[in-house]
């Protein structure tokens, strides 16, 4: 994997998994409470709101401290930002930045985001994970007020790579070149893990990610847990995971129900369970409410957490990062968090998928038209 993508290992990391807003979003703010030198993040969603405001107050407070606060949004996912969190940040003396905002002369890259989800303290700490900074995050996901979501936070060598993920988005985005300590600080080593951070970009025409989950899909042997909410792979994806049937692993999907916010990425995930069921793979809703968290486990060898989804727009149009181990107790953890999730979903069986109705098959034939950019 190092080798097809150009991402390294790299030893000497403490890392932690948390699960849901009250966990994830304390923790983010005790960092951002605890930093000296710099906060930087990258963000796809940001929205007003209770959470919004919360962290837009934590970042104001240390920039009032004479701590650099640079914070990139993406224009679209973060559009509703709102005018009183934007007042905040501008009056606490934060930089903000918005990534690519549409305009009739960028028309011909609106459509390539930055779906990122990363925080980095003093260049020592990061954060990244399926989770933006929106009210609908916060709780335990025990309703469908509540989502589900995993984030990861690492401490150690590993957080220079998601610092230079932020860098390269700031610089294309600002002009302003991020250098120093305060940003790349010389990182002792935090603990025993190694990880791989992969950072992929559609500027660089590298779609690391992408290559990454095909790997993996590939390397399997003995089983494969996938949760991602947005689940539609293409007739490339759909045969390596008929292949990984075939050789006898057990291959388990989770994704997001009813609980959806994205209806067109629903239709065109339900049009394929068939061929997918058909090849041997297992197929779960969760139920609970909105599953967002996107991981995966392989024989119990290696996991990632990160921001990716499984369809064409974190392949090919969005920056996305993931973070990658082989720590066998890091890789127990996330395998026993899927298998909790996994009591709480509902398997979805071959026969009742056939004779689905015809407007069911009508609306997911629609949907098909746009099926790379959902």
């Amino acid at each position: 994997m190092a080798g097809m993508t150009g991402m390294p290992w790299v030893d000497g990391n403490r890392v932690a998994i948390y699960n849901n807003g009250d966990e994830f979003y304390p923790a983010m703010l005790d960092a951002i409470d605890s930093a000296k030198h710099s906060v930087t993040m990258e963000q796809f969603i940001y929205w007003g709101g209770e959470i919004g405001q919360r962290f837009a107050e934590a970042f104001a407070e240390k920039a009032c401290q004479g701590i650099p606060v640079k914070l990139l949004v993406d224009a679209v996912g973060s559009s509703t930002l709102g005018e009183r969190v934007i007042r905040i940040l501008e009056t606490g003396g934060c930089q903000l930045a918005w990534f690519r905002p549409i305009h009739w002369y960028t028309l011909d890259r609106a459509n390539l985001r930055t779906h990122r989800k990363s925080l980095i303290v003093d260049g020592q700490v990061a954060f990244t994970g399926g989770a933006g900074l929106a009210d609908h995050w916060l709780g335990t996901a025990t309703n469908k007020y509540e989502w589900r979501d995993i984030q990861i936070r690492v401490e150690g060598p590993a957080v220079w790579e998601q610092q230079a993920g932020f860098a390269q988005n700031w610089l294309l985005t600002t002009g302003e070149i991020l250098s120093g300590h305060d940003f790349f600080p010389v990182i002792e080593p935090a603990g025993s893990v190694a990880l791989q951070t992969i950072l992929s970009s559609p500027s660089t025409g590298a779609a690391a990610a992408g290559t990454m989950h095909l790997i993996a899909l590939q390397c399997a042997s003995d089983y494969l847990y996938i949760a991602n909410p947005y689940f539609i792979p293409d007739s490339r994806v759909i045969d390596l995971l008929a292949g990984a049937c075939g050789r006898g692993v057990s291959v388990k999907l989770m994704v997001a129900g009813v609980h959806n916010d994205t209806w067109w990425a629903r239709q065109n995930s339900l049009r394929l369970y068939g061929r997918l069921m058909e090849s041997g793979v297992e197929i779960y809703e969760y139920q609970p409410t909105m599953l967002h968290q996107k991981i995966m486990i392989v024989d119990g060898a290696w996991g990632t957490v990160g921001t990716a989804n499984f369809d064409n727009r974190s392949f090919a149009l969005s920056e996305e990062t993931n973070v990658c181990f082989h720590d066998p107790l890091l890789v127990d953890e996330l395998r026993r968090t899927f298998l909790a999730d996994l009591t709480q979903s509902r398997k979805v069986e071959l026969s009742d998928w056939r004779h689905r109705g015809a407007w069911q098959k009508a609306k997911e034939q629609f949907a098909s038209l746009i099926e790379d950019q959902v």
